[in-house]
């Protein structure tokens, strides 16, 4: 099996490839070739039985797509994106990037004329408010942001391509992925992960929004799982409806401080500090906030149950299971 990522320099994209590096298979099948793409150089990872090659460029530019996909791979997992605060502050590079380029890819997988399973990371931005408390599976797609509305638009195009049989679509919308190792990022939703990670290493966080702001969230573990279990699904099963949107834990930050404090003391908590961003508090309103997630939840995909899963998923793969000081 044949394998191409983009964005597999990023931290989901190199997640993945350590997964795939670890267990060598994917759907039962044995992984012989994987492709690489991002705009920077993506890493090859250490001690993969199968072969590695790596792209490096703008998914949009002239040819590029096309040459990753002459090979014609069997599963293609597109992530490659920018975040929604950076999306939303630079209006042409986010229809660019989170548009143009996944438009590009489908089209040279049509013009290369092959039918590869294409998992695509859409986002729960591609809902916008006003929510039910809990919000079903047939919500309609009404995005208040630039980043929403791209990936929506791709969800639509995904749909379309895949009814016409040029490939065999799954678009995934993630929650938010919490908590994200490494420094922050110029996503808005960046704080959800910040006040967690930068206390559990000793460091300070700034919290933008109020603490009974409410969102989705689900580890970088559990977005590999999606990812895998993506790839591996029948068509069939999913239906012509080929967007789903993945379990998570609707939770408050309120409630992320309190399962932090829980885990790791008052101590820890005390390096939380309120810092009201009008801009941040402004985009998260418009974000949803509970799902029930019935039709991924019925396909077998899962996620943590509580928030306290999620951070102890971070310090048991970031931490080596042990919290700073």
């Amino acid at each position: 099996m044949r394998i191409c990522i983009t964005g597999a320099a990023g931290m989901i994209g190199r997640k993945l490839l350590a997964r795939l590096a670890a267990e060598g298979t994917l759907a039962g099948k044995r992984i012989t070739t994987v492709d690489l793409h991002d705009i920077v150089a993506p890493t090859k990872p250490e001690g993969a039985a199968f072969a590695v090659s790596t792209h490096q460029g703008d998914l949009a530019s002239p040819g590029a797509a096309a040459a990753l996909v002459a090979a014609k791979p069997d599963v293609i997992f597109h992530l490659a994106g920018i975040v929604s605060g950076e999306a939303e502050a630079n209006f042409d590079l986010g229809y660019r990037v989170n548009l143009d380029g996944a438009r590009a890819l489908f089209d040279a997988v049509r013009a290369a004329q092959f039918s590869p399973r294409i998992v695509f990371t859409s986002s729960i931005a591609v809902f916008g408010a006003p929510f039910p408390a809990v919000i079903p599976d047939d919500f309609a797609l009404t995005p208040l942001t630039s980043y929403g509305t791209q990936k929506a638009i791709a969800e639509a195009l995904l749909a379309d391509y895949t009814r016409k049989g040029i490939f065999d679509g799954i678009g995934i919308r993630l929650p938010t992925i919490c908590v994200r190792p490494g420094k922050p990022n110029k996503a808005a939703s960046g704080f959800f992960s910040g006040i967690i990670r930068e206390p559990l290493n000793g460091l300070p966080a700034d919290l933008p929004v109020s603490r009974d702001v409410v969102h989705h969230l689900a580890s970088p573990r559990s977005a590999v799982g999606f990812l895998l279990h993506a790839a591996a699904i029948e068509g069939e099963r999913v239906g012509p409806r080929r967007n789903l949107t993945m379990p998570g834990v609707g939770v408050s930050v309120g409630e992320q401080i309190a399962a932090l404090r829980s885990i790791a003391g008052d101590k820890v908590v005390a390096l939380i500090r309120e810092a009201p961003d009008a801009t941040v508090a402004t985009i998260v309103a418009g974000w949803p906030t509970r799902f029930d997630a019935k039709r991924a939840h019925d396909l077998g995909f899962v996620a943590e149950r509580t928030f306290a899963d999620i951070i102890h998923a971070y310090i048991d793969d970031e931490l080596g299971g042990r919290i700073a000081g």
